[in-house]
């Protein structure tokens, strides 16, 4: 679980970010949910945009993607949510 300290400064690190995922009318299948987790591995911090044409709201898939990932929230602002998990690889320039 991240402070509010540490989830401020990843927040900041991610309105930068391009988002590299869209959720949309299927949701989250198996298929989004592995590529979501071979790149929270590669990248630690990424940021994904929910369409309008999704069933369920943003909140609903962060805390989806939480749950099932062992991720860590950092923002949900509006259709965008950002989410965070360190990586366990040795090659990946760790964000915090």
């Amino acid at each position: 679980m991240l402070d509010s300290k540490t989830r401020k400064f990843l927040s900041g690190k991610g309105q930068t970010l391009t988002p590299i995922f869209q959720v949309g009318k299927n949701a989250l299948d198996g298929v989004i949910t592995k590529e979501i987790n071979d790149a929270l591995e590669a990248r630690e911090l990424i940021k994904i945009s929910v369409l309008k044409n999704c069933d369920f709201t943003a909140r609903e898939i962060l805390d989806e993607l939480c749950e099932d990932l062992s991720a860590d929230p950092v923002s949900c602002v509006g259709n965008k949510i950002v989410l965070y998990r360190r990586s366990s690889r040795k090659d990946v320039k760790h964000v915090l």
